[in-house]
């Protein structure tokens, strides 16, 4: 288990869990299916690692796109 996810810091910094499961399926899909480039060097950790790196170096915050969001049903 990643250590920065045992503790409620990363989860506080973000605003909620919600936050912090979203950015980080927002950064995985950007580095996967995207091939977006790490925002700080790789090291030999996984895509989840290097993501909560980049989270707590602050590189990447939540703030999403208006142009993403879904229109409310009527």
């Amino acid at each position: 288990m990643i250590e920065a996810l045992k503790s409620d810091d990363i989860v506080n910094k973000l605003g909620g869990r919600f936050k912090l499961t979203a950015l980080i399926q927002r950064r995985l899909r950007e580095l996967i299916v995207e091939g977006a480039r790490p925002l700080v060097e790789r090291q030999g950790r996984t895509d989840l690692e290097l993501i909560i790196e980049e989270i707590l170096q602050d590189k990447i915050t939540p703030e999403f796109d208006p142009a993403d969001n879904v229109p409310p049903i009527k």
